[in-house]
């Protein structure tokens, strides 16, 4: 869509990998220049360091935004699109280059304003209701804000970040979704051996068949080894095969679900890799609640209310992955302790948007900004506020490329080793509902870094 009456987008972050003959596979920069955009789409840039002059070695196009160029909702479809690049001027010759991948993850245009942070509410250790009405997160509060409590750059009672800290009035993209399964699988199977050792639980040398990231494929983590990696110059295959016959490639091998699992690390290694980045405590709160006034205890949906019956699922671990029976048609819907009920794990991506019965954007469990799964499926990781580490974030982006040993190598980014400065908000499939309120934060102040079967994620990009 584009338009309506929130007046944003969505739209589709593409990036492209090249495989070299010796295996090792490389990002692609694409040229600033001379890319095909047919009638109805526009291409933006996605710059390093949006905001700054390009430069292709220091500031160059990581990725581009695919989107509508007018106002208009519906299937999009568009054909001839190309992104020109030119991989001479980076001393390769066409025999260099054995295999070309292009990747896309859906994203939603989040507007620049002020909005509220914190709610007014109970739940525990929420921001003092402040609006945020400037970019400079360093500005005190203080007068009286639009939205509620006193206004400035951070809320009430926080010590002041890095100046640079994304505390949510710019505009920035948000991937639509938590990251799936088989976006974690496109992931390693890009990394050589010794980077898939960091980012799976079992060794990329085990049987095919086993967990790659859950070590008994339970709480529906379909992520196997397909192919075992056989040593350095070898890494495994991964694939999605949630119903463990060994058959990969099925339509029920879950693909589409929010993908659990995955630890701080793991977390900010795909978001690198995809030229992405972390988002901010004040980004969550601003894509749940978007530029009106805070209702307090709301959940992402901006009701109090939430579908408290376990549900049904028809064509489990399918991309059609459906609720037959407990979706509220006038509560908001999500996944949480009540409703998963047996289900036992997160559920597909966009479920409840696309029910039958959904009427809006409670029952579809629809931030403000179109934005699915903010509360419930899988826990988000944030950068926090609430720390030393947290606050040292400057809103650097991914380059694309891992550090050997299968780490992000961005700088400010809180560490994936020790996870301090992150933050853990949103709930999970395996909490009361309280945890799913836009301002809980009970645990956002976490340097827990394990793979737990409710932790997922995803990630934002500043906008260009």
């Amino acid at each position: 869509w584009r338009g309506g009456g929130v007046g944003n987008w969505d739209a589709a972050w593409v990036f492209v990998k090249y495989r070299q003959p010796n295996g090792t596979w490389h990002h692609v920069n694409p040229n600033n220049t001379g890319h095909n955009t047919p009638a109805g789409s526009l291409i933006e840039l996605g710059l390093l360091t949006p905001g700054s002059a390009y430069n292709a070695a220091t500031n160059p196009v990581i990725g581009v935004f695919l989107r509508r160029d007018a106002d208009g909702s519906g299937t999009f479809s568009t054909e001839g699109v190309q992104l020109r690049w030119d991989f001479g001027a980076g001393g390769l010759f066409f025999n260099d280059i054995s295999e070309v991948k292009v990747f896309a993850v859906e994203m939603v245009y989040v507007n620049q304003g002020a909005f509220a942070a914190g709610s007014g509410g109970d739940a525990p250790d929420e921001f003092i209701l402040t609006t945020i009405n400037t970019s400079n997160p360093t500005v005190p509060p203080g007068g009286v804000g639009s939205l509620g409590g006193q206004d400035g750059g951070r809320p009430t009672g926080q010590s002041a970040p890095q100046i640079n800290w994304p505390n949510g009035f710019n505009a920035f993209y948000c991937m639509k979704y938590e990251a799936t399964q088989q976006g974690y699988v496109y992931l390693l199977n890009t990394l050589s051996y010794t980077q898939q050792v960091n980012r799976t639980a079992t060794a990329p040398n085990s049987a095919a068949g086993t967990g790659a990231l859950s070590i008994t494929n339970g709480n529906r983590n379909g992520i196997d080894i397909q192919t075992p990696g056989a040593g350095p110059t070898t890494p495994a295959v991964y694939a999605c095969n949630l119903n463990g016959n060994g058959v990969y490639g099925e339509a029920d091998d879950g693909k589409d679900l929010a993908c659990n699992y995955l630890s701080w690390g793991d977390l900010m290694a795909y978001l690198d890799w995809s030229g992405l980045r972390p988002m901010t405590e004040l980004e969550f709160e601003k894509s749940c609640r978007g530029s009106v006034a805070a209702v307090p205890n709301e959940f992402p949906w901006s009701t109090t209310g939430v579908s408290n019956a376990p549900y049904t699922l028809s064509n489990t671990g399918a991309s059609a992955e459906s609720i037959i029976a407990n979706y509220s048609a006038n509560a908001g819907n999500a996944s949480y302790g009540v409703t998963d009920g047996p289900i036992d794990g997160p559920l597909r991506v966009g479920i409840f948007a696309a029910n039958g019965s959904s009427n809006g954007r409670a029952t579809a469990g629809a931030s403000y900004y179109g934005i699915m799964e903010l509360g419930g499926n899988v826990w988000e990781r944030p950068v926090t506020i609430g720390n030393v580490p947290g606050r040292a974030f400057t809103g650097t982006h991914g380059n694309g490329t891992l550090d050997m040993s299968g780490d992000p190598d961005v700088a400010s980014w809180p560490s994936p080793s020790t996870a301090i400065g992150s933050s853990i908000r949103g709930g999970a499939w395996t909490n009361p509902a309280e945890s799913m309120r836009t301002s809980d934060r009970l645990i956002a102040v976490s340097n827990n870094n394990e793979r737990f079967s409710d932790t997922g994620g995803r990630g934002v990009r500043s906008a260009p």
